[in-house]
């Protein structure tokens, strides 16, 4: 196999757009995203009298929820195991 067809081979394709890429994820022209931290600090910063893990909406509050779900069930199960460990067996 002479040097041509080795370059165009798949393999040998493939790892020269390697540096290119990697040219482009660290060029110095960024793009242009919005910032939207003023947004979410006058969400949550807003005085409405909802404590702060329900002001994100319908997502948070279901998130919150399953979360103290879990938690609980979690602890109610620790508990219940510990209880089992702490009672002496019976002999046979």
């Amino acid at each position: 196999m002479n040097l041509q067809e080795l370059r165009n081979s798949h393999c040998v394709r493939g790892t020269e757009k390697l540096p290119v890429l990697a040219r482009r994820a660290f060029s110095s022209s960024a793009r242009t995203l919005n910032n939207r931290v003023p947004e979410a600090q006058k969400l949550f910063q807003a005085d409405n009298g909802l404590p702060v893990h329900i002001k994100g909406g319908t997502g948070d509050v279901l998130l919150y929820r399953f979360t103290m779900t879990i938690t609980l069930g979690g602890t109610c199960y620790s508990l219940y195991w510990l209880l089992l460990a702490s009672m002496p067996q019976k002999k046979a």
